[in-house]
């Protein structure tokens, strides 16, 4: 991608957020109660699976929720009882959405996705990582218009799933929404747009961080089977959540992405276990650090960090030619030259709309007005992004972008149910964990 090509492609995904949100009340106009209603089904109700429900539905008015699924009915029923309970919020009144979700329309299994899909007409996914490829590829083949969250996959095999995904959903003119919020933030949207215009000059490096205390983790019950408990302490197993440098810190490789424009072609990294050493951690390491080296010999320091009691940052940074910039959604974004002048500084506006929120509002707002959007292409060079940055620590082996997209690693079982025997896999050795 050329330089001025990359600019254009940049600035235009910033202007079309922001206009989008501003649109969104003309555009909320145009369709009339009753023959607009967007009936929404979501696959994964965990706690993510019911923020987003609360989300879809302050996002644009006449929105339905229709449908659930999940493979355990105890998540079911929680999630059920939550969205009842989001209906009685006065925006959610004032929008005139609503939930109806019956009983017949509740379901519980491993094909509970194939059921949830059919009496949909925008399918939200929150599932485990590891069912992303499988359950996009079903939503965009049904033609149904999707959100999903992020990461979209845990190995180069879900990630070539998905990128073939991308071109069907192109062909069929589904829309398509990721959960990368960043890029639905409007102060992400703004900082992006100056970076593009030069602001910062010609990028010369970066570093981005997620390092935070312990996140959860269950001890296995009595009564679990291996998948059960698998499923249950879905985080710390890789097949189904990539580790935490994919499931989490794919926020931030997506913001350095997005910054520059390409995807990086090497990887080199390092991590471990030294703290959480709980059988209930699973596979998954505490620590990461990457060294990505991007086109023109642009390198990017990534660390993410899940260990209790160390200092925390979620954050990215961007340096150029002309100064450098502080990008972190919790605090102001700051962008400085080299001597310490400020150049442009935001904060949090209250006008500002959750992002979470605004993803869905953008999404809707492409259906209503006829307007093709296809995020899934950008989610799944971040999300591969991630995976090579893991696949090299636990190796141990410095790897390019062209044999991690063509790595042979495949850590979906081949058959999934509860009879399944899932023996817990060792944790990976750098040095002698093989790369695939």
């Amino acid at each position: 991608m050329s330089e001025q090509t990359r600019r254009d492609f940049l600035k235009t995904t910033a202007v079309a957020g922001t206009a989008l949100a501003s649109n969104f009340g003309m555009l909320a106009n145009v369709h009339a109660a009753g023959s607009d209603v967007i009936k929404v089904g979501l696959i994964g109700c965990g706690g993510r699976g019911s923020g987003a429900i609360d989300n879809v539905l302050h996002a644009a008015p006449n929105i339905q929720i229709v449908a659930l699924g999940d493979v355990f009915k105890d998540r079911l029923d929680d999630c059920r009882s939550k969205a009842n309970k989001f209906t009685k919020d006065e925006k959610v009144k004032a929008l005139g959405n609503t939930v109806d979700i019956t009983d017949d329309r509740c379901f519980v299994g491993f094909d509970a996705y194939e059921k949830v899909i059919a009496c949909s007409d925008y399918v939200m996914l929150a599932t485990p990582p590891g069912f992303r490829p499988l359950h996009i590829a079903a939503t965009i083949a049904a033609g149904k218009n999707l959100f999903t969250e992020k990461p979209v996959a845990t190995d180069a095999t879900g990630i070539r799933q998905v990128l073939a995904a991308y071109d069907e959903a192109n062909k069929r003119n589904v829309c398509v929404v990721a959960g990368t919020q960043r890029r639905h933030m409007a102060r992400y949207l703004e900082a992006m747009n100056l970076v593009q215009d030069g602001m910062l000059g010609e990028i010369t490096g970066g570093r981005c961080y997620w390092n935070q205390g312990n996140i959860w983790a269950h001890a296995r019950k009595p009564d679990w089977s291996d998948m059960v408990y698998q499923l249950r302490n879905w985080y710390h197993f890789t097949w189904l959540c990539g580790d935490h440098i994919v499931e989490q810190h794919v926020h931030n490789l997506d913001v350095i992405n997005w910054a520059i424009g390409q995807h990086p072609v090497r990887a080199v990294g390092m991590g471990g276990r030294q703290v959480n050493l709980a059988p209930e951690y699973g596979q998954s390491f505490d620590h990461f650090a990457v060294d990505y080296e991007y086109p023109n010999g642009v390198h990017v320091l990534s660390m993410c960090r899940q260990i209790e009691g160390c200092e925390s940052s979620v954050s990215e940074a961007l340096s150029g030619t002309n100064g450098h910039a502080f990008l972190c959604d919790g605090r102001p974004i700051n962008f400085k030259s080299h001597n310490g002048r400020t150049m442009w500084n935001r904060g949090k506006h209250e006008e500002d709309v959750d992002p979470y929120v605004q993803e869905h509002t953008d999404l809707i707002a492409h259906i209503r007005g006829g307007k093709h959007i296809n995020e899934l292409k950008n989610v799944a060079e971040s999300t591969l992004t991630a995976i090579m940055g893991r696949m090299s620590a636990y190796t141990g082996k410095a790897l390019t972008w062209d044999k991690a997209l063509h790595s042979k690693e495949h850590l979906m079982p081949s058959k999934v149910d509860w009879d399944t025997t899932m023996p817990t896999a060792g944790i990976p050795v750098p040095g002698k964990t093989p790369l695939v």
